[in-house]
């Protein structure tokens, strides 16, 4: 039987004292003082503090059960053998992440880490569905529904009760989505709906809902929104850093969020003596006229949006000509004179076609199947008044002169790296190279002239008649430049005007600010976006979205929903 020696091991400020078998190797020994003080095998170190075992640290291929224990005991006297022991413990962590399963999440934490929720149809309420679900990501609106409240409205003496339940019910059915990652019923918004717009209550012969347009039902919203409530409170709340000069004649929530101001300029074409006739109106969409302009003579063919938006800003028509006594032709030309937060565009899929030889004469409502492309960027500089064109040249040349300088200092620390590697490879200079650095150096007068350069140009970039500062709109971006950012679109599939089906596709979230992958052979960022056909949520990327120009039984776009870019 192995005879035990009694040990001590000094660790630290603590002591440990046991029995050690040595016949057990050093793993035996290194294993039992694991277990007694906690720390791990790999990080002790060993050393003997009594003499006659080993010198330094101990190794692990020593044999333990060959050294003179006895002897080594006798030396030691009363003090008995002394190790000493190096090392730290080992402390107990948790785990870095904690593990969560979505069945012990609550409703509303599972709906924030889920897909977004849909909203059931509810008898051809996809129109209804789909505008909600653009309008659900755009933080000013739900600012301004979350404070809303219908008491304001009866101190106002609005006793549009219909109203009042719309608007609430808007805000609840934002509520219930949010919440919970199952399809919202919106029973009660489609009863408000019913209430306050009772066209759209109207059923067909098999008496089941008639289906509505998407778009009608987006002016109403704008309409009732605009309506009701303190206006001051929701346009404090919807848009809270917005200065009252910068509203630009918005007087309610809904033109400050959407709003943009049309200054129309009419011409007469006849007579060069009658001046022209400028006004402004306030409209809360922009329209691209994918007929071929806004004349009945219009031929042109649209192909792009940019070509619609141009034909629907531009036109003629007639009009009373005072120098001439009798209607002349007159040209209207239309510029964007104030700019939105929120831009929204709408395709001219739908008109109304007479029809004298019917019987009934009553005319008919047709759909543009044409396509019409797009892009994740629109661009409204050339759509602008030079006064609104004035403030977005300044922040594009800004941007352009720091893109320039970011290029410049790029191309600058590539060549100083040359040189520096060029330099380290040279053992000795000759005079000639002292004379070719010396020619490499700028003279005085060309210093002065570089600098007299940027001097120039940091002029040409400043304001010399404030237009800098003059305001274009309310909450948009600092240094904004005129573009727009697609973030939702509502589609409509089918060829019949009345009947067909509304989708909307809304762009994902990306706070963590990922690495987007590019569209092959394009610019054009591959982001994520949904699309909720009601109750059906599905993930799909920009190049899909993009796809949905027209020209087919697919989807096609109806209303481009945009916001102002950084």
């Amino acid at each position: 039987m192995s005879t035990a020696v009694p040990l001590t091991i000094k660790w630290g400020k603590e002591t440990v004292d046991f029995n050690f078998v040595p016949e057990t190797g050093v793993k035996g020994l290194k294993t039992e003082l694991e277990e007694k003080t906690g720390v791990p095998v790999d990080r002790m170190k060993l050393m003997a503090k009594s003499k006659g075992l080993w010198k330094g640290v101990m190794k692990d291929d020593l044999d333990l059960a060959s050294l003179d224990w006895q002897g080594a005991v006798a030396k030691a006297g009363s003090a008995g053998i002394q190790l000493l022991l190096i090392g730290s413990a080992a402390k107990l962590t948790g785990p870095s992440t904690t593990t969560v399963f979505l069945e012990d999440l609550a409703p509303e934490e599972v709906a924030k880490v889920q897909e977004p929720s849909g909203l059931v149809n509810l008898g051809n309420t996809c129109y209804l569905n789909s505008v909600v679900q653009c309008l659900r990501v755009i933080p000013a609106l739900r600012q301004g529904l979350s404070v809303y409240t219908p008491a304001s409205d009866s101190n106002t003496g609005n006793r549009n009760a219909a109203h009042t339940m719309f608007l609430s019910s808007l805000r609840s059915t934002y509520q219930s989505l949010d919440r919970q990652a199952n399809p919202v019923q919106p029973m009660a918004l489609v009863q408000a709906t019913k209430m306050a717009f009772p066209q759209f209550a109207e059923r067909g012969r098999n008496g089941n809902p008639i289906q509505q347009d998407a778009e009608e039902f987006l002016n109403g919203l704008f309409t009732i929104a605009a309506s009701l409530g303190d206006r001051q409170q929701l346009l404090q709340a919807s848009l809270p850093n917005v200065s009252s000069e910068s509203l630009l004649g918005a007087s309610n929530w809904m033109d400050a969020i959407f709003g943009l101001k049309l200054e129309e300029t009419l011409t007469c074409d006849e007579v060069e003596l009658e001046p022209p006739v400028v006004t402004e109106d306030l409209h809360r969409k922009l329209v691209c006229n994918i007929q071929g302009g806004s004349d009945v003579a219009a031929t042109q063919n649209v192909s792009h949006v940019y070509d619609g938006i141009a034909l629907s800003l531009q036109g003629s028509m007639e009009k009373h000509s005072d120098v001439l006594g009798r209607n002349a032709i007159w040209t209207r030309k239309q510029r964007i004179a104030r700019l939105p937060p929120i831009l929204v565009m709408q395709f001219g899929r739908f008109f109304w076609k007479a029809t004298p030889d019917s019987q009934d004469h009553a005319g008919v409502k047709c759909k543009v199947m044409k396509p019409v492309a797009f892009g994740s960027t629109l661009d409204v500089y050339d759509f602008c008044t030079e006064s609104v064109k004035a403030v977005l040249k300044r922040s594009r040349d800004k941007a352009l002169k720091e893109e320039e300088d970011r290029i410049n200092q790029k191309l600058q620390g590539h060549s100083n790296m040359e040189g520096e590697n060029g330099d380290a490879m040279q053992v000795d200079g000759t005079e000639n190279d002292k004379h070719d650095d010396k020619a490499k150096e700028p003279s005085r007068t060309e210093v002065e002239a570089d600098e007299d350069l940027q001097a120039a140009l940091a002029m040409s970039l400043e304001t010399t008649d404030g237009t800098a500062k003059t305001p274009i709109g309310p909450g948009l971006p600092e240094n904004f430049q005129g573009q727009y950012e697609l973030f939702a679109v509502i589609t409509h599939k089918g060829r019949d005007a009345d009947g067909g089906h509304y989708m909307a596709w809304v762009k994902a979230d990306n706070p963590s600010g990922n690495q987007v992958e590019k569209i092959i052979d394009t610019d054009e960022a591959n982001e994520d976006w949904f699309v909720f056909d009601d109750d059906e949520v599905s993930p799909c990327k920009t190049e899909d979205v993009l796809k949905l120009k027209g020209g087919g039984d697919w989807h096609m776009s109806y209303l481009n929903f945009y916001r102002a870019k950084k």
